[in-house]
């Protein structure tokens, strides 16, 4: 079991908090993570292999028969972000940082689907990234000092500016996940693809299977 901590979000509490007082509201944690799956969901490092997520914003597109994982089910606010990080190695930390543009970070974006052309979506807003390695191994949540708007159906996506071990593998060809990288570098991590233009759109044309990004996000819905 992997050591657990949170980084404290009083902010957002104290915003649960004071909602009833006005109207209700719900709670929701979208593609909360179940404690238990087969496989386990536990990101790779530092196993073997250690494989990260690299360069790029990507969110899941199905686990099992789940298809709506990273979907907002509501209009709503979100108020904090959630990611499970694996533990490299110190050999795997000084390979990553090497190659994937430096030391690990990252943040969340908000994606709207498109009806045209397939696979595009607009990006809507992103949170301020942050540096990982001091939470490798555990599960950190971070508040968002300014709140992201969502409206029903959007999709909570991970950017990873460099690299993030935040990558579980060994599941079945029905759990994947879809990047923004272009069709031509769906086989690699060299070229920069996080999508951060906000107001663009971008179609993710690859889809990885076998593999779950861990990371969520906490949704407080508009009353």
């Amino acid at each position: 079991m992997m050591k657990r901590t949170y980084t404290a979000i009083f902010a957002s509490l104290a915003l649960v908090l004071a909602l009833p007082a006005l109207a209700p509201a719900t709670l929701t944690e979208v593609g909360v993570i179940p404690p238990t799956t087969s496989p386990e969901t536990t990101p790779s490092c530092p196993a073997s292999p250690c494989l990260a997520v690299s360069r790029t914003t990507g969110f899941q597109v199905k686990v099992a028969k789940n298809t709506t994982l990273m979907s907002a089910p509501r209009a709503g606010s979100v108020v904090a972000w959630t990611i499970m990080l694996g533990k490299p190695n110190a050999t795997q930390i000084k390979f990553f940082n090497a190659n994937e543009g430096g030391a690990a970070e990252a943040g969340i974006a908000i994606l709207r689907p498109q009806k045209k052309p397939n696979l595009t979506y607009k990006l809507i807003a992103s949170s301020p990234t942050v540096k990982l390695q001091p939470y490798f191994g555990k599960t950190a949540q971070f508040p968002l000092e300014r709140t992201i708007a969502v409206k029903k159906g959007d999709i909570v996506a991970l950017t990873v500016p460099t690299w993030a071990p935040a990558l579980a593998l060994g599941f079945g060809k029905d759990t994947s996940w879809r990047a923004s990288r272009a069709k031509s570098q769906c086989a690699s991590t060299s070229a920069q693809s996080t999508d951060t233009s906000i107001g663009s759109n971008v179609t993710y044309f690859c889809l990885y299977q076998t593999a779950r990004l861990t990371y969520s996000a906490t949704l407080i819905s508009t009353p």
